[in-house]
């Protein structure tokens, strides 16, 4: 068994030893062997399971790049797979809330008319997440007449669902940026909307094509653990 030395390895995929150090302690990938004098003794099989977490966590996460790794480092292949599988499907609904979000931006109306469960009912978020945004700017209501209800229109829907697509995202610099530019999305904007939108699709394809990338190394990665 051809034994690989911790530095070729992060020299290769552009990270440090401290980081393949890390991943071992974590449990995402299998402890090595040891030499005589301490070394670590990192095998193809190590390689393959740091190639999937560096190709992986772009486009899943690290939360479901260790999970996934985790299951295969136990035999529950199958298991791994319908992991990666829902967070496709994720992926593949937030395509379709951005074709939902342009349908509405063609009959916008400022009228007032969703209660926060209301609101909740047709987004799919929790009514605390509402409140929660609503606290932080994301969002806003008026107030009832009748009832002082939290009221909300089409434009702040909207808002809704654009912020969650940002939920199913991978935290980075990026997603932070366009958490910001909806909270300042303005409805009578309808271009600097129209360009969030377009920013929001951009970021759903590049992120289809990291998992795409991600799925293929987890498929090499597949095979050796089959084989043992």
């Amino acid at each position: 068994m051809k034994k690989i030395r911790p530095i070729d390895i992060a020299e290769n995929l552009k990270i440090s030893t401290s980081s393949l150090r890390s991943y071992e302690e974590r449990g995402i990938v299998p402890k090595p062997e040891r030499s005589s004098t301490g070394y670590r003794i990192y095998t193809e099989e190590h390689v393959a399971y740091f190639e999937c977490i560096v190709s992986m966590s772009p486009g899943f996460g690290m939360d479901i790049t260790s999970a996934v790794l985790k299951k295969l480092q136990r035999k529950e292949l199958d298991a791994a797979l319908w992991i990666i599988n829902k967070a496709q499907v994720a992926n593949y609904e937030d395509k379709m809330i951005i074709e939902r979000v342009n349908k509405y931006l063609e009959n916008l109306t400022d009228e007032p008319s969703m209660t926060t469960g209301e609101l909740s009912l047709q987004t799919n978020i929790p009514a605390s997440t509402l409140r929660y945004w609503e606290k932080e700017g994301y969002i806003t209501s008026k107030r009832g007449e009748l009832n002082n209800y939290r009221l909300f229109d089409l434009f702040q829907l909207i808002k809704v669902l654009l912020m969650k697509i940002t939920q199913n995202a991978v935290y980075s610099n990026e997603v932070i940026q366009l958490k910001q530019e909806i909270k300042e999305l303005n409805q009578h904007d309808l271009e600097e909307v129209r360009k969030v939108i377009h920013d929001l699709q951009k970021h759903i394809n590049k992120r289809n094509q990291e998992q795409l990338k991600g799925v293929f190394y987890l498929y090499k990665l597949f095979k050796i653990v089959n084989q043992q």
